[in-house]
């Protein structure tokens, strides 16, 4: 490349592009490959799942966990073993059940005496609770210690049915629906990205670098998170990890369609491939890198939650983006010029062939939509706000346990034999810890809560007193959350006790309190980020406003949608209380590109022929490839609906949704009517928005600028 050239296009551009330096890139990345490989593979090892670790420091669950160590190891949980025979259990199943425990006490993992077998009033049930102590490995050792003791249940009277619950049970029955998570997400990613390249680019071959590069990035990203988590500096779960495959290859994917198709437009204007890419890259980079920051802003915003799993997911998924971004502007480029124009086979792009053509598909609705442009948009935003009126159907108050799985796991099972028999609070209790002089005080107060079942006498040590306190509800019902808020406000009022609840109970109600919180705090952060972003990229007040408006129309119309799916079409009986906030940053930092992508190349038009003309190139250029993209983000995102897990379907489901919203609609539609209809003023107060009239008005209508034969502009 001539120096002339290169100082048009700058040093970075040139770099991954040149002839020489493509090879040192794809080596350098190799290296990097290498030893990311076994890192990465280590992440699921050092994933904390435990949902007290995802809550903040002071809540007072966290609380509790910290001072509980002095009465029992904070990795002790209870498992609930519950028997049951409908005609009554007899004199041999108790003798069976009773043998059974003594063998419980025998497994390695339990410390503790087992308590049974308690035998229900009506005769028809048995419980056992076995406090089993999950060690250093936490909760994912619990599914083995789950088949041991099934293997000791084994040996017990015919007729008599057995289920595994309680925090045990739940843990199991997460580590089996989460087992190969990382596996089934990115095999699942794979298979989507690799069916709409195909469609995409019609080449049986070009897929593979868009792939290839994509697979470097997520394996890469994996390892930098397993270092970070691995040494406590970032709390890592089992949803941020599959997010993170997600968002990796739908991310990565898109900014390689963004980049892909301005270097076959630059292989059109230029013979020599490597200066086709550093033209390519000098075009496409800055969009690529707009949309980049903006999510990797957007998503850094998460740090200011106060769940831990929140603020967790905002590095985890930000460092995603940033190194596919880092792949896409450099291993991508220097992948392509390698393989030469070959890679595009059957249909390569030619020096001096023509592109876009008047038949093409974009350029057609943006002719359709520039003969009522006022009329479209007004249309359009009525019916999405419309759409949004189904967010009066989302019940984001969290999920009950029987709700989570698409199934009904043995712990659920074995939870709804409890109630029938027991009460339903019965090994999940509320751990009230209280000043040793003031215990007595406590208990009588707790005696007195509605909601509560039953309390045990206080123990006591070191000057703090433990009350185990059972509820009458079902520990993941919203009535036993209720019955933890009476009892936090009535052990207060107890002078002296320093009194404190805590518990999974407590845990699910200092969840779904700081959740909301989060959604209120998090949301306007993000859309603030965004606007200053989009304020610096377009050097305007109008549009960035404008196009922050059409993205919280686009959130609540996914959002309503979603609810109403949900509740009428998949039965969901609810959603987690984080779906608001994960849905609106993915929507908002991920969708964003598709404004940037189509807003960068009308301003880029704009300067030469005007807003009205650049808003029919722009969609012209730029539809294949945002709705290329957008199918691409929201396959991958569909894919988290092959758990069977409802959260993680909910996520995927309105994530999917509002994607297809924003590139068939709101960005392709919308956002077009409102360039044709505010023209000019979009780029005010900057001097754009000055000459623009004067673009629009003199400037002959060329067929470029219909949108006839829509080449890039110089």
């Amino acid at each position: 490349m001539t120096q002339t050239r290169m100082a048009d296009v700058g040093r970075f551009a040139w770099f991954p592009s040149s002839k020489v330096t493509k090879w040192f890139v794809v080596v350098f990345w190799l290296a990097i490959l290498a030893a990311a490989f076994g890192p990465a593979g280590k992440l699921q090892g050092v994933l904390n799942n435990e949902a007290v670790a995802w809550l903040p420091a002071d809540a007072q669950s966290t609380q509790v966990v910290k001072q509980i160590e002095a009465f029992q190891s904070k990795n002790e949980f209870p498992a609930v073993i519950v028997y049951e025979r409908p005609a009554g259990v007899t004199q041999q199943d108790q003798r069976a059940v009773a043998a059974q425990v003594a063998k419980f006490n025998a497994l390695a993992p339990v410390k503790s005496e087992t308590v049974g077998p308690i035998p229900s009033q009506d005769g028809k049930a048995l419980q056992v609770i076995v406090p089993v102590d999950a060690g250093e490995g936490g909760w994912d050792t619990l599914g083995d210690t789950v088949k041991d003791l099934r293997a000791v249940a084994d040996q017990r009277p015919s007729g008599l049915s057995m289920h595994v619950t309680g925090p045990v049970g739940y843990a199991a029955d997460s580590s089996e629906a989460f087992s190969g998570i990382d596996g089934k997400l990115l095999y699942s990613a794979m298979a989507v990205v690799i069916v709409i390249l195909l469609l995409t680019y019609r080449s049986p071959v070009l897929w593979l670098i868009p792939v290839i590069s994509a697979g470097t990035a997520l394996f890469v990203a994996q390892a930098v998170i397993y270092f970070l988590a691995k040494g406590d500096t970032l709390t890592v779960n089992a949803q941020s990890s599959g997010i993170l495959t997600v968002i990796v290859f739908g991310a990565g994917t898109d900014y390689a369609l963004l980049l892909v198709a301005r270097y076959r437009e630059e292989l059109r204007r230029h013979e020599d491939r490597h200066e086709a890419m550093a033209f390519a890259l000098h075009r496409a980079g800055p969009a690529i890198l707009a949309s980049g920051a903006t999510v990797i802003a957007g998503m850094l915003c998460l740090l200011f939650a106060t769940m831990n799993s929140t603020k967790g997911l905002g590095p985890v998924a930000a460092i995603g983006v940033a190194v596919g971004l880092l792949v896409m502007l450099t291993l991508l480029p220097a992948l392509l010029v390698v393989c030469g124009r070959w890679i595009f086979w059957p249909v390569r792009p030619s020096y001096g062939s023509v592109g876009h053509t008047r038949d093409g598909f974009w350029a057609g609705i943006g002719r359709r939509i520039a003969k009522a442009p006022r009329r479209t948009w007004v249309v359009t935003s009525v019916l999405l706000a419309v759409a949004s009126l189904g967010v009066l159907q989302l019940n984001a108050t969290g999920l009950e346990n029987k709700d989570v799985y698409y199934g009904t796991p043995d712990s659920i099972v074995g939870e709804q034999v409890v109630a029938r028999h027991f009460p339903a609070g019965t090994g999940s209790p509320v751990m009230v810890l209280a000043n040793a002089d003031k215990a007595a005080a406590v208990k009588t107060k707790l005696e007195l809560v509605k909601g509560v079942s039953a309390v045990a006498d206080p123990v006591t040590k070191g000057g703090r007193s433990l009350i185990m306190t059972t509820l009458a509800d079902a520990p993941d019902s919203d009535a036993a959350t209720a019955t933890v808020d009476r009892i936090r406000d009535d052990i207060a009022t107890v002078a002296g006790a320093d009194a404190i609840a805590g518990g999974d109970t407590a845990t699910r109600a200092d969840t779904l309190r700081a959740s909301a919180d989060d959604n209120v705090r998090i949301i306007p952060l993000i859309l603030g980020v965004v606007l200053l972003i989009l304020i610096l990229l377009l050097r305007a007040l109008t549009a960035p406003l404008i196009l922050v408006a059409t993205v919280v129309l686009s959130y609540g119309a996914a959002m309503g949608l979603s609810a109403l799916i949900f509740r009428h079409v998949l039965g969901f009986a609810g959603a987690d209380s984080s779906l608001p906030l994960f849905v609106f940053v993915f929507l908002v930092a991920l969708g964003i590109d598709y404004n940037i992508f189509l807003m960068t190349r009308v301003h880029e038009e704009a300067k030469e022929i005007g807003t009205r003309r650049g808003a029919l190139v722009g969609l012209a250029a730029t539809g294949g490839v945002i709705t290329s993209a957008g199918l691409v983000l929201a396959g991958t995102f569909a894919v988290l609906g092959t758990l069977p897990v409802v959260t993680f379907a909910e996520i995927g489901i309105a994530v999917a949704l509002g994607v297809l919203l924003d590139t068939l609609i709101v960005r392709s539609v919308l956002v077009t009517a409102l360039n044709l209809d505010v023209r000019g003023r979009m780029w005010w107060p900057s001097a754009l928005a000055k000459r623009d009239p004067q673009l629009d008005s003199a400037t002959p209508v060329s067929e470029e600028a219909q949108g006839v034969e829509l080449e890039p502009a110089r």
